[in-house]
C-alpha cells in the first residue's frame, strides 16, 4: 500500500487549485487580499508538488522505480477507469505552469485583480484546468480539462472593461468553441473505431487496425488535431490570437503564453503515442502537415512582428513563432528525426515562454503614462458602478522602485536576447540545439527552410523589439513612468529564470534529451500505465 499511497501527489495539482477556487467563491468581492492570499499559497502549493513531481520523473522515483507515474481514481484498472499519468513532460509543463502563475499573481496585486470580479477564483481554475490538461492519460477527461480551462480563460479574458476587449473575447469564445466541436467528433469517431479513449491502449491498437477503419481513424485523428491547431495558433487558425492576447490585462496575457503551449503538448503527447515508428501503416501521419504549417506559422509570426507598431500585438506574435517553430520540430521528429532537435524544442518551448511571458508584463508599465493604472480603475469602477472613494478600490500603493528606465530596460533586453536567440542566453541555447538537430539529420530540402525561417525570425524580432525599444527609452519625452516593485519584482524574477536556465543549459538539456527519447519510446508510456495496479493487488 506505501508504494502507491506516494502516488497520490499526482493528483494534488488538479486538486490544490480546485478547493482554493471554490473556497474564493465563498468570500465576498471586496475582500481581495484574503483571496489574493490564498490564491499565492495554493500556487506555491501546486509549485512545490509539481516540483516533487519532476524530481520524482528525474531519478525514475515514479511508480516504484518507472519512469511513468499514475494514479487511478477509485482504483479502477487502466484502461477501463480514470488514469492521471505524470512524466517527464508532463512533469516539466506543471513546473513551467507554477513558475508562470506566481509572478502573474504577484503582478496583479499591484490593481489588475480589481478590474473585475472573481479574478482569483478564474485563474485558480485555469491553473486546474492546465494541471489537468497536462496529466489526464485519456481523451475524455483531457476533453473536460480542456474545457475547464477555456471556460476560466473566458472569463480572465474579459476581466476589466473596454470594446477591445468585449470584441476578441467575443471572437475567442467563438472560435474555442468551434474547436470543441471538433474535439468532439474526433474523439467519437475514434472510440467508434477503436473502442477505448485511453492513449496508452491508443498506442498499442493502432498498428492492428483493419484497412476498412484506418482511414476513419486518420479523419478521427485528423478533427481532434484540429481543435488543438486551432488553440496552439497554427497559421491559417491563428488570426484570432493577437487580438485576443494583446486584449488581455497583463497577469492574464502572462499566463495566456502557456495557453498555446497546451495545444502544441497535446499535439506532441497524441503524434508520438499515435503515429510513431511502431504505428504501422500510421507511422508518420501528419508529419508533413506539421512541418508545412510549423514554418507557416513562424513565417507568419516574423511578419506580424515586423508590421507591428504596439509591443502587445508584437508579443503576440511572438507567442506564434514560439508555437510555430516546436510545431515544425515535432513534425521533423514525427517523420524519423533524432532526438537532438526535439529536445532542442522543449528547451525552447521553456525558456521562450518564460520570456514571453516576461515581456506581456513589461507592456504597460513601459507605455505608462502618469496615472494610467488609476485611469483604468475609474473606468472598471465606473463599469461596475463602484465607489472609488472605497479605500479598497483605491490604486495599489507600493514602493515605487528608484532607477525605473534601467531596470525595466535591462529586463527589456534580457527578453529581447532570448525570444531572438543571441547569445549568451537561454534562447541561443535553444536555437542552437534546434539547428544542429535538424542539419544532423536527413530532413531535405524543408530542413534548409526551417533553418533559413529560424534566422529570419530572430533577425525579425530584433529588429521589431529594438524599435520598440528606441522609441520607449530613448525617444521618450523625459517622464520616467512610476512603477510599484509588485509590478517589476515578477518580471526580474521571470528573467532570473532564463539567466537560470542559461547557467544549467548542459543539465536541462540532458533532461531535454531524456524526455525526448522517452516521447520516441511510446511503449515506456503505453506499458507503465497499462500495468499500472490497482490498490487492492497492492495490498495483495
Amino acid at each position: 500500500m506505501t508504494e502507491f499511497a506516494t502516488e497520490h501527489l499526482i493528483i494534488a495539482p488538479i486538486l490544490i487549485p480546485f478547493f482554493a477556487g471554490a473556497l474564493m467563491l465563498l468570500y465576498e468581492d471586496r475582500q481581495r487580499r484574503a483571496k489574493l492570499v490564498i490564491s499565492l499559497g495554493a500556487a506555491f502549493a501546486m509549485l512545490i508538488v509539481s516540483v516533487e513531481l519532476l524530481t520524482r520523473a528525474k531519478t525514475h522515483g515514479l511508480a516504484g522505480g518507472r519512469d511513468i507515474g499514475f494514479y487511478l481514481l477509485s482504483d479502477w484498472a487502466a484502461p477501463f477507469g480514470i488514469v492521471l499519468v505524470v512524466d517527464r513532460l508532463s512533469a516539466m509543463m506543471l513546473v513551467l505552469t507554477g513558475l508562470l502563475a506566481l509572478p502573474a499573481l504577484i503582478y496583479s496585486a499591484a490593481g489588475w485583480h480589481r478590474q473585475g470580479q472573481h479574478f482569483h477564483a478564474l485563474f485558480q481554475f485555469l491553473l486546474m484546468g492546465l494541471a489537468g490538461a497536462f496529466l489526464a492519460g485519456d481523451l475524455f477527461n483531457l476533453f473536460v480539462f480542456f474545457e475547464v480551462l477555456l471556460a476560466a480563460s473566458y472569463g480572465l479574458l474579459l476581466h476589466g472593461s473596454g470594446q477591445l476587449k468585449v470584441r476578441a473575447g467575443l471572437h475567442y469564445i467563438a472560435i474555442n468553441l468551434t474547436a470543441s466541436l471538433f474535439f468532439l467528433i474526433g474523439v467519437s469517431l475514434i472510440y467508434g473505431v477503436t473502442g477505448t479513449l485511453n492513449m496508452a491502449q491508443l498506442s498499442t491498437l493502432i498498428a492492428s487496425l483493419s484497412e476498412a477503419d484506418r482511414p476513419l481513424f486518420h479523419l478521427g485523428a485528423t478533427m481532434l488535431g484540429l481543435a488543438f491547431l486551432v488553440k496552439a495558433g497554427i497559421w491559417p487558425l491563428s488570426f484570432w490570437l493577437p487580438t485576443t492576447y494583446m486584449a488581455g490585462a497583463a497577469p492574464v496575457a502572462a499566463m495566456f503564453a502557456i495557453m498555446t503551449k497546451v495545444g502544441v503538448y497535446v499535439i506532441l503527447r497524441l503524434s508520438m503515442l499515435m503515429f510513431g515508428a511502431a504505428a504501422g501503416p500510421s507511422a508518420g501521419f501528419g508529419a508533413e502537415v506539421l512541418v508545412v504549417g510549423g514554418m507557416a506559422t513562424v513565417a507568419f509570426g516574423l511578419t506580424g512582428v515586423l508590421a507591428s507598431q504596439g509591443l502587445g500585438r508584437m508579443a503576440a506574435h511572438l507567442v506564434l513563432i514560439s508555437s510555430g517553430t516546436v510545431l515544425a520540430i515535432t513534425g521533423f521528429a514525427l517523420a524519423g528525426g533524432g532526438t537532438a532537435m526535439l529536445a532542442g524544442a522543449l528547451y525552447y518551448l521553456v525558456s521562450s515562454t518564460v520570456a514571453i511571458s516576461a515581456l506581456f508584463l513589461l507592456i504597460e508599465p513601459m507605455s505608462r503614462e502618469e496615472g494610467g493604472i488609476a485611469a483604468m480603475l475609474a473606468l472598471t469602477a465606473d463599469a461596475y458602478g463602484l465607489d472609488l472613494k472605497d479605500e479598497d478600490n483605491q490604486p495599489e500603493v507600493g514602493l515605487a522602485i528608484p532607477g525605473t528606465l534601467t531596470v525595466l530596460g535591462l529586463c527589456f533586453g534580457a527578453c529581447l536576447l532570448v525570444l531572438a536567440g543571441l547569445p549568451p542566453l537561454s534562447g541561443f541555447l535553444g536555437k542552437l540545439a534546434m539547428l544542429g538537430g535538424v542539419l544532423g539529420a536527413d530532413t531535405g530540402t524543408e530542413g534548409w527552410v526551417f533553418v533559413t525561417l529560424m534566422l529570419l525570425s530572430g533577425l525579425a524580432t530584433l529588429i521589431g523589439l529594438i524599435r520598440v525599444g528606441i522609441q520607449t527609452f530613448w525617444a521618450s519625452e523625459g517622464v520616467v513612468p512610476r512603477v510599484l516593485a509588485l509590478e517589476i519584482a515578477p518580471v526580474l524574477a521571470l528573467v532570473g529564470m532564463t539567466i537560470l536556465l542559461t547557467l544549467e543549459g548542459n543539465d536541462s538539456l540532458r533532461f531535454m534529451e531524456s524526455t525526448a527519447r522517452a516521447l520516441q519510446s511510446p511503449a515506456i508510456y503505453a506499458e507503465g500505465v497499462m500495468q499500472a495496479p490497482r490498490v487492492e493487488e497492492i495490498q495483495e
